[in-house]
């Protein structure tokens, strides 16, 4: 089961003893550093809990795989999330 973010947003009220208000607005804000830095190039490091960083991606050729036929991918850009060591530990208990 996902925590959609309605659900988040209470939990994050709950735990910081924010109204759920300021809570979203927490969330939305960091939503908006996210993408405004990614965006930038520059990387996000929450120590311990994850990392985020836009990666290049190199043009390649694929296949379409309904039809087969070769299609050239051009380059552009991706998203690399990686855990942190807190999360690591957590989904290994």
């Amino acid at each position: 089961m996902a925590l959609n973010r309605s659900e988040l947003v209470s939990a994050i009220a709950a735990k910081s003893g924010l109204t759920k208000t300021d809570a979203d607005a927490a969330l939305s804000a960091l939503q908006d550093v996210l993408v405004e830095q990614l965006s930038a190039g520059e990387a996000v490091k929450i120590t311990g809990l994850l990392s985020v960083e836009r990666v290049e991606r190199k043009a390649r050729t694929g296949r379409n795989p309904r039809t087969g036929e070769e299609i050239e991918i051009p380059a552009g850009y991706g998203v690399k999330i990686s855990a942190g060591s807190i999360l690591k530990k957590a989904v290994t208990q």
